[in-house]
């Protein structure tokens, strides 16, 4: 079958579903804001286990990272993120769902080899550039004063 590019693009965009915005971005906004809802009830109750301000930030975010792994692993921030789509990318959760989700899909073809080497294809990017821009911040802010 030939087509030309625009031929393409008339095709697809003819058997694309349309999204539902709307209700997506409800759905995001309470997924995303119940995630939020949950990290601030953990980090009440770090508090109130005794934690000061920053040990039970600290705590809290030490519990998200756990509990994003643990659902990854077993499949169901997957779904969670299918019913929730971009509310799930709230920083700390999506980022540990982005390090471990290529880490599972991977283990198959060895530690080393497979779940090590391809931990970061996904949340490597993050790293790289949020290094490089904090580094940038940090020479302008050293170069200007405050």
């Amino acid at each position: 079958m030939n087509m030309t590019p625009e031929e393409y693009q008339q095709y697809v965009q003819h058997k694309a579903k349309k999204s539902p915005l709307l209700k997506d971005t409800a759905l995001a906004f309470v997924v995303g804001g119940a995630i939020c809802t949950l990290g601030q009830l953990i980090q009440n109750g770090w508090r109130s286990a005794g934690l000061g301000q920053g040990d039970a930030g600290t705590a809290t975010s030490i519990t998200l990272v756990f509990l994003s792994a643990l659902l990854t692993g077993l499949n169901l921030y997957h779904r969670l993120a299918g019913y929730g789509g971009a509310g799930t990318l709230v920083p700390i959760t999506g980022f540990a769902n982005a390090v471990v989700a290529p880490a599972l899909d991977f283990k198959s073809e060895g530690f080393v080899t497979g779940m090590a080497a391809k931990m970061f294809v996904i949340a490597g990017p993050v790293i790289v550039f949020g290094t490089l821009a904090s580094v940038i911040y940090g020479v302008v802010l050293c170069i200007f004063g405050r």
